[in-house]
């Protein structure tokens, strides 16, 4: 389901976030891992934003048999982030894996009325997460 590309030494869980993602969607997924100097040009790219970031997706058209899109994480962010709040990488990679998938999925919690978060809070509690990006941008 997860087709993953790791550029880093980062450890990925595939088994973990191909969990999460099967409760979902049915959808395969990209799934690329990336240093900070790599999604600050992903980023400026195709979002107009110099900057690195932690996370980005890229939803494909919906057309039979494609894949749901790509999420490009900062292998750099995961690593930072898990050390700021006392969680492991995986844990972060699995926070900011939903929060990329979520997107895939049409939410975008810029704009909507809590929804995104709300659903986010959801696959937290089902897979016993922490505190998500969302919940930590906004908490």
């Amino acid at each position: 389901m997860i087709e993953l590309e790791n550029n880093t030494s980062l450890s990925v869980d595939v088994n973990f976030l191909n969990k999460i993602a099967s409760s979902l969607t049915d959808k395969h997924i990209e799934l690329i891992i990336t240093t900070d100097e790599d999604i600050k040009i992903i980023n400026k790219e195709h979002r107009g934003i110099d900057k690195e970031t932690d996370v980005l997706s890229f939803p494909y058209e919906d057309m039979p048999m494609a894949p749901l899109g790509s999420i490009v994480i900062s292998a750099t962010h995961v690593k930072q982030k898990a050390e700021e709040f006392g969680h492991t990488q995986d844990d972060e990679l699995a926070l900011l894996f939903i929060h990329g998938l979520l997107h895939l999925l049409g939410f975008d919690h810029e704009v909507d009325n809590g929804e995104m978060r709300a659903e986010e809070k959801n696959i937290i509690e089902k897979f016993n997460l922490p505190n998500s990006l969302i919940i930590r941008t906004q908490g």
